[in-house]
Formats: structure tokens, C-alpha cells, sequence
């Protein structure tokens, strides 16, 4: 089974999952596509405007189709909902608390505005429930959970012991605080 662990950049997705390969009962399988599209070279060009590479993902998921996992794989990327997946988790993070944390590790201004945007307009999880419908989707609001508590949230989706859970956190209030 594959999960795609996604969300807006800063939610907290890295940080959790490192938890489930390395603190969980059962180390889980986990791919961390960014780093995966670097070394592999899955990229088309560069966008100069946000200093990142555009995915090939056409090739990330030959890459993955390929992989013969055992049992569980999570796949994490704010891109893994774009590729198949029989789940979804979508963390998201209040938009103030997301653009600090990405204020935090040297994020420019014009990225720390357009994520804390998408994330108070739901973009990933939009995005997710669009490629892979309502009953795939989990939503974890991670604003004020440890790094931990998400990883054992994303666990219990895991074990099917969550129910899928797509538009239950809404931060667009948040947009009318803005500066």
C-alpha cells in the first residue's frame, strides 16, 4: 500500500515521517521524494522565481512503480498527492504558525506569503481530493501537535483507524489578517 504524506512546504511532513522510520514500533518505509528527484536528477529545469527544481514526475513515478516495497511505503513530498497513492494525509498548520516556521529556516518573503496563502486557501488538500476523491483523504492539523502526536495520527491512517477526514480544518479567516 502507498501513502502519500503531502502538504503545503513548512506543515511539518519531514519531521513527522522521520519519526515513523526511525521512533515507531514497526519502522515504516519511507521515500522523502525531494530528496529523491535531487539525487536521481527527476527534475526538467529550474524555477528561477522560487529557486527550486520542476519535478519530472512522470519519472518519479516510473522510479516509484519500480521499487518493490514490502508492506507499507509513505511516500512524502508537498508533491505526493499528485501521484498514486491509496491514501492520502494532508497536514496542514495555521497559516501564522507556518510562516514563522518557514521565516525560521531562511525561507525569502515572497515564499513565506505564497505558502501561508495556499495553505489558507487549501490548495494540496484541494488538489489532493481532486486526483484521489474524498474517501482517500486525511487531514491532520498539525498547528499544535508535536512532531510525534502527527506521527502517531499519521500511524493510526495507516492501520485504517481513522476515518477519511478531507475538509475538516479551514484557515481562510486567516487571509483577512494578512498584512
Amino acid at each position: 500500500m502507498r501513502v502519500a504524506i503531502t502538504g503545503t512546504p513548512g506543515t511539518g511532513k519531514t519531521t513527522a515521517t522521520r519519526r515513523l522510520e526511525d521512533g515507531s514500533e514497526e519502522a515504516l518505509d519511507v521515500v522523502h521524494l525531494n530528496d529523491v528527484i535531487r539525487e536521481e536528477g527527476f527534475s526538467t529545469s529550474t524555477d528561477e522565481t522560487r529557486d527550486s527544481l520542476v519535478a519530472d514526475l512522470d519519472a518519479v513515478e516510473e522510479w516509484l512503480d519500480e521499487r518493490d516495497p514490502e508492506g507499507t511505503e509513505l511516500v512524502e513530498s508537498h508533491l505526493a498527492h499528485l501521484l498514486p497513492a491509496d491514501r492520502v494525509v494532508v497536514l496542514r498548520c495555521h497559516p501564522d504558525d507556518l510562516g514563522s516556521r518557514l521565516a525560521e529556516r531562511g525561507e525569502s518573503d515572497a515564499s513565506v506569503a505564497e505558502n501561508r496563502e495556499s495553505e489558507a486557501l487549501d490548495v494540496v488538500l484541494a488538489e489532493a481530493v481532486e486526483r484521489h476523491g474524498l474517501d482517500s483523504v486525511y487531514e491532520i492539523d498539525a498547528t499544535d501537535r508535536t512532531p510525534e502526536e502527527v506521527a502517531t495520527e499519521i500511524e493510526r491512517v495507516v492501520a485504517g483507524e481513522r476515518e477519511p477526514s478531507a475538509g475538516t480544518v479551514s484557515f481562510v479567516d486567516s487571509l483577512a489578517e494578512q498584512p
